[in-house]
């Protein structure tokens, strides 16, 4: 198994966000949400780090999670306040997207500007 880990710079914010609009449920951080802090979140029995350490990557990074439903999911996200129209550059970003090879797939981006894509393959 191998779980990505996502640099971010407000811990609470990010788990927030995560949890709140992305459906991700919050296993535990370590030593507590204050920065700098490590969080384990969990979707669907897959793991999905943060890490608000400096030492630990840069924002920006790109996180693809595979899903059943890609429209639905998006709807539910949206319905939750996911807004992502300062991104009218990316209709990725717009809403569900059928790509040249094969994935109907949005990506999602947490305040820090790392992207979650959401993908059917």
């Amino acid at each position: 198994m191998i779980v990505p880990t996502v640099r971010v710079t407000d811990m609470a914010r990010a788990v927030e966000f995560y949890t709140r609009v992305l459906d991700f449920d919050h296993v535990g951080s370590w030593p507590t949400m204050a920065d700098p802090s490590f969080t384990v979140l969990m979707r669907d029995g897959a793991e999905l780090d943060l890490s608000s350490h400096a030492g630990d990557g840069v924002v920006g990074q790109k996180v693809i999670v595979l899903v059943d439903d890609v429209d639905a999911l998006h709807a539910s996200f949206v319905a939750r306040g996911l807004d992502q129209r300062h991104r009218l550059d990316s209709p990725i970003h717009l809403g569900p997207t059928d790509q040249s090879w094969g994935a109907r797939e949005f990506c999602a981006d947490d305040p820090d500007g790392n992207g979650i894509i959401f993908a059917r393959r």
